[in-house]
Protein backbone atom coordinates (compact mmCIF):
# COMPACT_ATOMS: atom_id res chain seq x y z
CA UNK A 1 0.00 0.00 0.00
CA UNK A 2 1.31 3.43 -0.88
CA UNK A 3 2.24 5.75 1.93
CA UNK A 4 0.96 8.71 -0.08
CA UNK A 5 -2.32 10.32 0.79
CA UNK A 6 -4.66 10.79 -2.17
CA UNK A 7 -5.81 14.09 -0.69
CA UNK A 8 -2.40 15.77 -0.68
CA UNK A 9 -0.16 14.19 -3.25
CA UNK A 10 3.42 15.36 -3.55
CA UNK A 11 4.54 17.29 -6.56
CA UNK A 12 6.43 14.90 -8.75
CA UNK A 13 9.52 15.44 -10.80
CA UNK A 14 13.28 15.42 -10.36
CA UNK A 15 14.84 17.12 -7.39
CA UNK A 16 18.19 17.73 -9.04
CA UNK A 17 20.16 20.86 -8.27
CA UNK A 18 22.89 22.36 -10.46
CA UNK A 19 26.14 23.34 -8.80
CA UNK A 20 25.54 27.05 -9.45
CA UNK A 21 22.01 26.87 -8.04
CA UNK A 22 23.28 24.99 -5.02
CA UNK A 23 25.95 27.61 -4.34
CA UNK A 24 23.38 30.39 -4.57
CA UNK A 25 20.97 28.65 -2.23
CA UNK A 26 23.81 27.83 0.15
CA UNK A 27 24.72 31.52 0.41
CA UNK A 28 21.07 32.41 0.95
CA UNK A 29 20.83 29.79 3.70
CA UNK A 30 23.89 31.36 5.33
CA UNK A 31 21.78 34.46 5.91
CA UNK A 32 19.32 32.31 7.85
CA UNK A 33 22.22 30.74 9.75
CA UNK A 34 23.48 34.16 10.85
CA UNK A 35 20.02 35.35 11.91
CA UNK A 36 19.54 32.35 14.15
CA UNK A 37 23.13 32.31 15.31
CA UNK A 38 22.56 35.67 17.00
CA UNK A 39 19.34 34.30 18.49
CA UNK A 40 21.26 31.24 19.68
CA UNK A 41 23.91 33.40 21.34
CA UNK A 42 21.25 34.73 23.70
CA UNK A 43 19.24 31.54 24.09
CA UNK A 44 21.06 29.96 27.06
CA UNK A 45 21.90 33.26 28.80
CA UNK A 46 19.00 35.65 28.27
CA UNK A 47 16.73 33.86 30.81
CA UNK A 48 19.60 33.90 33.31
CA UNK A 49 20.35 37.56 32.64
CA UNK A 50 16.71 38.60 33.08
CA UNK A 51 16.01 36.28 36.04
CA UNK A 52 19.30 36.44 37.95
CA UNK A 53 21.00 39.56 36.62
CA UNK A 54 17.95 41.83 36.63
CA UNK A 55 16.03 40.02 39.37
CA UNK A 56 12.87 39.47 37.32
CA UNK A 57 10.33 36.64 37.73
CA UNK A 58 9.84 33.58 35.51
CA UNK A 59 6.75 35.29 34.08
CA UNK A 60 8.87 38.26 32.92
CA UNK A 61 11.37 35.80 31.43
CA UNK A 62 8.47 34.34 29.47
CA UNK A 63 7.39 37.77 28.22
CA UNK A 64 10.92 38.76 27.17
CA UNK A 65 11.39 35.46 25.37
CA UNK A 66 7.91 35.50 23.86
CA UNK A 67 8.17 39.07 22.57
CA UNK A 68 10.42 37.86 19.77
CA UNK A 69 7.81 35.37 18.60
CA UNK A 70 4.99 37.91 18.98
CA UNK A 71 6.82 40.35 16.68
CA UNK A 72 7.61 37.57 14.22
CA UNK A 73 3.89 36.77 14.20
CA UNK A 74 3.05 40.35 13.23
CA UNK A 75 5.72 40.41 10.51
CA UNK A 76 4.69 37.17 8.75
CA UNK A 77 1.88 38.53 6.59
CA UNK A 78 3.84 41.67 5.79
CA UNK A 79 6.96 39.71 4.91
CA UNK A 80 4.96 37.20 2.85
CA UNK A 81 3.29 39.88 0.75
CA UNK A 82 6.60 41.72 0.51
CA UNK A 83 8.44 38.63 -0.78
CA UNK A 84 5.66 37.68 -3.23
CA UNK A 85 5.57 41.19 -4.73
CA UNK A 86 9.22 42.31 -4.55
CA UNK A 87 11.08 39.03 -4.20
CA UNK A 88 13.13 37.14 -1.66
CA UNK A 89 16.33 39.18 -1.81
CA UNK A 90 14.76 42.52 -0.76
CA UNK A 91 12.98 40.69 2.06
CA UNK A 92 16.25 39.21 3.32
CA UNK A 93 18.05 42.56 3.12
CA UNK A 94 15.28 44.22 5.15
CA UNK A 95 15.46 41.43 7.73
CA UNK A 96 19.22 41.67 8.14
CA UNK A 97 19.01 45.45 8.62
CA UNK A 98 16.42 44.91 11.34
CA UNK A 99 18.63 42.31 13.04
CA UNK A 100 21.43 44.88 13.21
CA UNK A 101 19.03 47.30 14.90
CA UNK A 102 18.13 44.60 17.45
CA UNK A 103 21.78 44.44 18.44
CA UNK A 104 21.72 48.20 19.01
CA UNK A 105 18.85 47.81 21.50
CA UNK A 106 20.62 44.94 23.27
CA UNK A 107 23.63 47.18 23.80
CA UNK A 108 21.44 50.12 24.83
CA UNK A 109 20.03 48.04 27.72
CA UNK A 110 23.42 47.57 29.38
CA UNK A 111 23.77 51.02 31.04
CA UNK A 112 20.39 50.43 32.73
CA UNK A 113 21.17 47.21 34.60
CA UNK A 114 20.69 49.18 37.82
CA UNK A 115 17.21 50.14 36.60
CA UNK A 116 15.81 46.71 35.68
CA UNK A 117 12.47 47.94 34.33
CA UNK A 118 14.22 50.14 31.74
CA UNK A 119 16.68 47.38 30.83
CA UNK A 120 13.84 44.88 30.36
CA UNK A 121 11.95 47.38 28.21
CA UNK A 122 14.93 47.81 25.90
CA UNK A 123 15.46 44.05 25.76
CA UNK A 124 11.79 43.60 24.86
CA UNK A 125 12.23 46.06 22.00
CA UNK A 126 15.40 44.34 20.82
CA UNK A 127 13.79 40.91 20.95
CA UNK A 128 10.72 42.21 19.12
CA UNK A 129 12.81 43.75 16.34
CA UNK A 130 14.82 40.54 16.05
CA UNK A 131 11.58 38.57 15.75
CA UNK A 132 10.44 40.78 12.90
CA UNK A 133 13.86 40.41 11.29
CA UNK A 134 13.64 36.64 11.42
CA UNK A 135 10.22 36.74 9.76
CA UNK A 136 11.60 38.64 6.78
CA UNK A 137 14.78 36.56 6.58
CA UNK A 138 13.02 33.19 6.63
CA UNK A 139 10.26 34.24 4.23
CA UNK A 140 12.79 35.88 1.93
CA UNK A 141 15.01 32.81 1.99
CA UNK A 142 12.06 30.53 1.21
CA UNK A 143 10.84 32.73 -1.64
CA UNK A 144 14.29 33.22 -3.16
CA UNK A 145 15.21 29.53 -2.89
CA UNK A 146 11.85 28.47 -4.31
CA UNK A 147 12.45 30.75 -7.29
CA UNK A 148 15.80 29.04 -7.91
CA UNK A 149 14.83 25.39 -7.28
CA UNK A 150 11.11 25.34 -8.07
CA UNK A 151 8.04 24.17 -6.11
CA UNK A 152 9.00 20.49 -6.35
CA UNK A 153 11.66 21.24 -3.73
CA UNK A 154 9.33 22.81 -1.16
CA UNK A 155 10.01 20.24 1.54
CA UNK A 156 13.72 20.17 0.81
CA UNK A 157 13.95 23.95 1.12
CA UNK A 158 12.10 23.87 4.44
CA UNK A 159 14.46 21.17 5.68
CA UNK A 160 17.53 23.15 4.67
CA UNK A 161 16.17 26.25 6.40
CA UNK A 162 15.72 24.18 9.55
CA UNK A 163 19.26 22.82 9.32
CA UNK A 164 20.59 26.38 9.01
CA UNK A 165 18.46 27.53 11.96
CA UNK A 166 19.27 24.78 14.40
CA UNK A 167 22.83 24.34 13.23
CA UNK A 168 23.21 27.97 14.26
CA UNK A 169 21.58 27.24 17.63
CA UNK A 170 23.87 24.26 18.26
CA UNK A 171 27.04 26.22 17.55
CA UNK A 172 25.93 29.51 19.08
CA UNK A 173 24.70 28.18 22.44
CA UNK A 174 28.14 27.25 23.88
CA UNK A 175 29.71 30.35 22.34
CA UNK A 176 27.02 32.52 23.91
CA UNK A 177 27.52 30.88 27.30
CA UNK A 178 31.27 31.48 27.16
CA UNK A 179 30.91 35.07 25.98
CA UNK A 180 28.40 35.79 28.74
CA UNK A 181 30.63 34.18 31.39
CA UNK A 182 33.69 36.21 30.39
CA UNK A 183 32.32 39.49 29.02
CA UNK A 184 28.69 39.73 30.10
CA UNK A 185 25.63 40.43 28.01
CA UNK A 186 27.41 43.23 26.15
CA UNK A 187 29.21 40.58 24.08
CA UNK A 188 25.86 39.14 23.02
CA UNK A 189 24.75 42.60 21.91
CA UNK A 190 27.90 43.14 19.86
CA UNK A 191 27.51 39.78 18.16
CA UNK A 192 23.88 40.54 17.35
CA UNK A 193 24.93 43.79 15.70
CA UNK A 194 28.05 42.71 13.78
CA UNK A 195 27.17 39.26 12.41
CA UNK A 196 24.06 40.32 10.44
CA UNK A 197 26.12 43.18 9.04
CA UNK A 198 28.67 40.68 7.70
CA UNK A 199 25.91 38.55 6.16
CA UNK A 200 24.34 41.62 4.57
CA UNK A 201 27.62 42.39 2.80
CA UNK A 202 27.55 38.89 1.25
CA UNK A 203 23.88 38.98 0.23
CA UNK A 204 23.76 42.41 -1.41
CA UNK A 205 26.07 41.61 -4.41
CA UNK A 206 24.13 38.45 -5.38
CA UNK A 207 22.19 38.44 -8.66
CA UNK A 208 18.42 38.48 -8.37
CA UNK A 209 15.43 38.65 -10.71
CA UNK A 210 12.31 40.32 -9.37
CA UNK A 211 9.11 38.25 -9.67
CA UNK A 212 6.66 39.06 -12.46
CA UNK A 213 3.59 41.02 -11.34
CA UNK A 214 0.67 38.70 -10.55
CA UNK A 215 -2.70 38.93 -8.90
CA UNK A 216 -2.16 38.09 -5.24
CA UNK A 217 -4.50 36.09 -3.08
CA UNK A 218 -5.89 37.66 0.07
CA UNK A 219 -4.58 36.63 3.45
CA UNK A 220 -8.01 35.23 4.35
CA UNK A 221 -8.02 33.01 1.26
CA UNK A 222 -4.53 31.74 1.96
CA UNK A 223 -5.25 31.25 5.66
CA UNK A 224 -8.23 29.12 4.72
CA UNK A 225 -5.86 26.71 3.02
CA UNK A 226 -3.22 26.55 5.76
CA UNK A 227 -5.12 26.88 9.06
CA UNK A 228 -5.42 23.18 9.85
CA UNK A 229 -1.76 22.21 9.36
CA UNK A 230 -0.95 25.51 11.07
CA UNK A 231 -2.82 24.43 14.20
CA UNK A 232 -0.89 21.17 14.18
CA UNK A 233 2.38 23.09 14.00
CA UNK A 234 1.28 25.46 16.76
CA UNK A 235 0.48 22.68 19.21
CA UNK A 236 3.70 20.81 18.46
CA UNK A 237 5.74 24.00 18.91
CA UNK A 238 4.83 24.31 22.59
CA UNK A 239 7.59 21.76 23.25
CA UNK A 240 10.11 24.03 21.54
CA UNK A 241 8.87 26.97 23.61
CA UNK A 242 9.38 24.96 26.81
CA UNK A 243 12.99 24.14 25.90
CA UNK A 244 13.78 27.62 24.60
CA UNK A 245 12.46 29.58 27.58
CA UNK A 246 12.76 27.35 30.65
CA UNK A 247 15.28 24.54 30.28
CA UNK A 248 18.07 26.87 31.46
CA UNK A 249 16.13 27.68 34.62
CA UNK A 250 15.28 24.02 35.26
CA UNK A 251 18.92 22.96 34.99
CA UNK A 252 20.09 25.89 37.12
CA UNK A 253 17.48 25.12 39.79
CA UNK A 254 18.65 21.52 40.01
CA UNK A 255 22.36 22.26 39.76
CA UNK A 256 22.71 20.39 36.48
CA UNK A 257 25.11 21.42 33.77
CA UNK A 258 26.62 22.54 31.62
CA UNK A 259 23.49 24.43 30.59
CA UNK A 260 24.70 25.26 27.07
CA UNK A 261 25.01 21.54 26.33
CA UNK A 262 21.23 21.21 26.51
CA UNK A 263 20.83 23.46 23.48
CA UNK A 264 23.59 21.64 21.63
CA UNK A 265 21.81 18.33 22.27
CA UNK A 266 18.52 19.78 21.06
CA UNK A 267 19.95 21.43 17.95
CA UNK A 268 22.22 18.50 17.11
CA UNK A 269 19.31 16.06 17.25
CA UNK A 270 17.20 18.47 15.21
CA UNK A 271 19.83 18.67 12.46
CA UNK A 272 20.46 14.92 12.50
CA UNK A 273 16.78 14.30 11.88
CA UNK A 274 16.72 16.78 9.00
CA UNK A 275 19.88 15.35 7.41
CA UNK A 276 18.75 11.72 7.67
CA UNK A 277 15.05 12.09 6.91
CA UNK A 278 14.45 15.60 5.53
CA UNK A 279 14.05 14.28 1.98
CA UNK A 280 11.00 12.25 3.03
CA UNK A 281 8.79 15.34 3.23
CA UNK A 282 8.74 15.55 -0.59
CA UNK A 283 8.30 11.78 -1.07
CA UNK A 284 5.88 10.32 1.49
CA UNK A 285 2.59 11.29 3.09
CA UNK A 286 3.57 14.35 5.17
CA UNK A 287 0.77 13.84 7.71
CA UNK A 288 1.90 10.30 8.50
CA UNK A 289 5.46 11.53 8.91
CA UNK A 290 4.22 14.32 11.20
CA UNK A 291 2.33 11.83 13.38
CA UNK A 292 5.45 9.72 13.90
CA UNK A 293 7.52 12.77 14.76
CA UNK A 294 4.88 14.09 17.18
CA UNK A 295 5.08 10.82 19.09
CA UNK A 296 8.85 11.17 19.40
CA UNK A 297 8.65 14.80 20.54
CA UNK A 298 5.95 14.11 23.15
CA UNK A 299 8.03 11.25 24.54
CA UNK A 300 11.00 13.59 24.86
CA UNK A 301 9.00 16.22 26.72
CA UNK A 302 7.65 13.59 29.13
CA UNK A 303 11.20 12.43 29.86
CA UNK A 304 12.25 15.97 30.76
CA UNK A 305 9.25 16.23 33.08
CA UNK A 306 10.08 12.94 34.83
CA UNK A 307 13.90 13.21 34.71
CA UNK A 308 15.50 12.31 38.07
CA UNK A 309 18.99 13.19 36.82
CA UNK A 310 20.51 15.26 33.99
CA UNK A 311 21.28 12.33 31.69
CA UNK A 312 17.57 11.56 31.32
CA UNK A 313 16.80 15.22 30.71
CA UNK A 314 19.47 15.37 27.99
CA UNK A 315 17.87 12.36 26.28
CA UNK A 316 14.45 13.99 26.56
CA UNK A 317 15.71 17.23 25.03
CA UNK A 318 17.38 15.31 22.19
CA UNK A 319 14.18 13.37 21.46
CA UNK A 320 12.26 16.63 21.49
CA UNK A 321 14.56 18.14 18.88
CA UNK A 322 14.67 14.96 16.78
CA UNK A 323 10.88 14.70 16.68
CA UNK A 324 10.07 18.39 16.26
CA UNK A 325 12.57 18.68 13.41
CA UNK A 326 10.31 17.27 10.69
CA UNK A 327 6.96 18.44 12.06
CA UNK A 328 7.40 21.93 10.62
CA UNK A 329 8.16 20.83 7.02
CA UNK A 330 5.66 17.94 7.17
CA UNK A 331 2.71 20.16 8.01
CA UNK A 332 4.26 22.93 5.88
CA UNK A 333 4.36 20.89 2.66
CA UNK A 334 0.63 20.25 3.08
CA UNK A 335 -0.04 23.95 3.71
CA UNK A 336 1.94 25.18 0.68
CA UNK A 337 0.50 22.55 -1.69
CA UNK A 338 -3.02 23.56 -0.75
CA UNK A 339 -2.32 27.27 -1.39
CA UNK A 340 -2.49 29.34 -4.61
CA UNK A 341 0.84 29.06 -6.46
CA UNK A 342 1.20 32.83 -6.92
CA UNK A 343 1.03 33.33 -3.15
CA UNK A 344 3.35 30.67 -1.81
CA UNK A 345 5.43 33.14 0.22
CA UNK A 346 2.27 34.51 1.79
CA UNK A 347 1.17 30.91 2.45
CA UNK A 348 4.47 30.22 4.15
CA UNK A 349 4.05 33.40 6.18
CA UNK A 350 0.45 32.57 7.11
CA UNK A 351 1.45 29.04 8.08
CA UNK A 352 4.28 30.31 10.24
CA UNK A 353 1.91 32.81 11.89
CA UNK A 354 0.49 29.78 13.68
CA UNK A 355 3.98 28.92 14.96
CA UNK A 356 4.70 32.45 16.16
CA UNK A 357 1.28 32.79 17.80
CA UNK A 358 1.86 29.55 19.67
CA UNK A 359 5.32 30.61 20.85
CA UNK A 360 4.18 34.11 21.80
CA UNK A 361 1.36 32.70 23.93
CA UNK A 362 3.09 29.55 25.16
CA UNK A 363 6.15 31.23 26.69
CA UNK A 364 4.27 33.41 29.21
CA UNK A 365 1.66 30.68 29.78
CA UNK A 366 4.35 28.14 30.60
CA UNK A 367 6.07 30.78 32.74
CA UNK A 368 2.85 31.18 34.73
CA UNK A 369 2.63 27.40 35.18
CA UNK A 370 6.30 27.16 36.19
CA UNK A 371 6.03 30.02 38.66
CA UNK A 372 2.89 28.60 40.26
CA UNK A 373 3.50 24.83 40.31
CA UNK A 374 7.22 24.41 39.62
CA UNK A 375 9.46 24.32 36.58
CA UNK A 376 9.07 20.57 36.03
CA UNK A 377 5.33 21.08 35.49
CA UNK A 378 6.17 23.16 32.42
CA UNK A 379 7.14 19.95 30.65
CA UNK A 380 4.04 18.04 31.69
CA UNK A 381 1.99 20.88 30.19
CA UNK A 382 4.00 20.91 26.98
CA UNK A 383 3.70 17.12 26.66
CA UNK A 384 -0.09 17.42 26.62
CA UNK A 385 -0.05 20.17 23.99
CA UNK A 386 2.37 18.29 21.74
CA UNK A 387 0.29 15.11 22.00
CA UNK A 388 -2.80 17.07 20.92
CA UNK A 389 -1.08 17.99 17.64
CA UNK A 390 -1.28 14.29 16.77
CA UNK A 391 -5.06 14.70 16.46
CA UNK A 392 -4.52 17.25 13.69
CA UNK A 393 -2.13 14.89 11.90
CA UNK A 394 -4.73 12.11 12.07
CA UNK A 395 -7.43 14.42 10.65
CA UNK A 396 -5.14 15.41 7.77
CA UNK A 397 -4.11 11.81 7.24
CA UNK A 398 -7.70 10.66 6.86
CA UNK A 399 -8.60 13.66 4.74
CA UNK A 400 -11.31 16.23 5.33
CA UNK A 401 -14.18 16.54 2.88
CA UNK A 402 -14.12 20.34 3.16
CA UNK A 403 -10.37 20.64 2.70
CA UNK A 404 -8.69 21.82 -0.42
CA UNK A 405 -7.53 18.54 -1.83
CA UNK A 406 -6.43 19.54 -5.27
CA UNK A 407 -2.72 19.70 -5.77
CA UNK A 408 -1.63 23.00 -7.24
CA UNK A 409 1.34 23.18 -9.56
Amino acid sequence: MSTLSPSVAPETGPLRTSSSDFRSVLLIMFGVFVAFFVTGLAMPVLPLFVHNGLGMSALVVGFVTGSQFAAALISRVWSGNFADSRGGKPAMVAGLLAAILAGVFYLASMPFVGTPSVAVGLLLLGRAILGGAEGFIITGCFSWSLMILGPKSTGRIMSWIGIAMYGAFAIAAPIGAELYAHFGFVAIGLGTLLLPLASLLLIVPMQFSAPAPQTRSSFIEVMGAVWLPGIGLALASVGFAAVNAFISLLFAERGWGPIWLVFTFYSGAFMLSRVLFGHLTDKVNPSRLALICITVEATGQALVWLAPRPEIAFIGVALTGFGYSLIHPSFGVTAVRQSPPQSRSLAMGAYTVCLDLALAVAAPLLGLVGGSVGLASVYLTSTVFVACSGIVAIVLLRGRPDATNQERA
